[in-house]
């Protein structure tokens, strides 16, 4: 069995906890996040909306099935730190190519185990997402403090473009053409082209420094339809994005934003945003679909949340929005939507969850076909 260095975390109110390495040795600063997922662990640590931040699994067990070389949402690991209970010893799935521990390893993410998650969660609950360090190479917790309280803040931070592609690509449609997408790369999985793709959508995936000349021409007449990817970082430090959006809005091209892209859609329409206590990560987060009624089971990963009123219509410089989605936990905005003021038809929409989630649940992919379904009304 092998033998784990101690491992040191502390938190910026100076909640200390001790266990051992996971992962590599060394040591590590970000946002303390916690993710309720009790699956789809790969999917998370490949996320590029948790650049930046320390995960903290609330599931006691994890690294089961190991590590594949299908399920990664990007070419990397992007977490900045990784907390588990109980790290799996031996993994045990068909597609297992190499344990999580090692994955870790390889690609130099810090880690810590042996930690009480559930004491860890609930402190975070009580007082809120916070900077954190973890350490192998100091057991002092005082020197350790003094370095997390000196990192960045999560507040304030443009993040989007550090994570983006470096240049343009596309992901053919599935069979026939129908339609051709230009994607602002904010942070996007892989799986969020594949799933337009399956819907006959051609996806030209722009790197987040786009312009609006970028956009206009992708397809041979210009885009059907724009979409804005997830994403990490401060939506209020995004203004290049937000300006090319209200261009794009006010050419009536119809939009289509998941996650970050909800946000910086909120903040095109005028309305702010602001940091939630510890935002909601995994999967199982209950929404409604006020323009359905029905309540979806969702995948989350944000700590940011767009200000709207919720029960009433704005009227903006490029028709009426309104809050379409609430989260049924804390009456969060989940979800807007922008109608002409004269016939009511809807342009376009976001949501603040992750409809291509991978590991599931899968109760949102209907929003796919509505983004299908407004660029075929829009082509007629």
């Amino acid at each position: 069995m092998t033998l784990r260095a101690p491992a040191l975390l502390v938190l910026e109110d100076g909640r200390t906890f001790h266990g051992e390495s996971f992962g590599a040795e060394g040591e590590t600063f970000g946002e303390a996040v916690f993710s309720t997922g009790m699956t789809g662990y790969q999917e998370t640590l490949t996320d590029p909306s948790y650049h930046r931040q320390v995960v903290v699994m609330t599931a006691p067990h994890v690294g089961n099935t190991g590590v594949n070389d299908e399920d990664p949402e990007s070419s990397r690991i992007w977490v900045s730190g990784y907390v588990v209970r109980d790290p799996a010893r031996v993994p045990s799935n068909w597609r297992s190519r190499r344990t999580l521990d090692d994955e870790l390893r390889e690609q130099g993410v810090v880690g810590i185990s042996g930690v009480d998650t559930r004491a860890l969660t609930r402190h975070l609950r009580d007082a809120g997402a916070m900077k954190v360090g973890i350490s192998t190479l100091t057991a002092d917790a005082e020197e350790l403090l003094a370095k997390v309280r000196a990192s960045s803040e999560m507040a304030g931070a443009n993040l989007s473009e550090a994570v983006s592609t470096p240049e343009a690509y596309v992901v053919p449609a599935h069979g026939e053409r129908r339609f051709t997408v230009a994607a602002l790369d904010l942070g996007i999985k892989e799986m969020t082209p594949y799933r337009m793709a399956e819907r006959g959508i051609e996806v030209h995936v722009l790197p987040a420094t786009a312009t609006i000349d970028d956009v206009r021409s992708v397809g041979d007449h210009g885009p059907d339809g724009l979409f804005y990817s997830n994403g990490p970082g401060d939506p209020a430090a995004t203004t290049d994005q937000v300006a090319l959006l209200q261009e794009a809005l006010g050419e009536g091209i119809p939009y289509f934003g998941i996650c970050f892209g909800n946000q910086l859609f909120g903040r095109a329409l005028g309305f702010g945003t602001y940091k939630l206590k510890y935002g909601h990560r995994g999967i199982n987060q209950p929404v409604q679909d006020r323009t359905t009624g029905k309540v979806e089971v969702t995948a989350h990963n944000h700590g940011f949340a767009v200000d709207a009123p919720l029960d009433e219509d704005t009227e903006t410089a490029y028709g009426i929005a309104s809050v379409s989605h609430v989260n049924l936990n804390d009456d969060c905005v989940e979800g807007l939507e922008l109608r002409d003021a004269e016939t009511g038809a809807l342009k376009s929409f976001s949501v603040q969850y992750h409809p291509e989630a991978a590991a599931g649940p899968h109760d949102a992919a209907y929003l796919f076909d509505r983004f299908v379904s407004l660029m075929a009304e829009r082509s007629r």
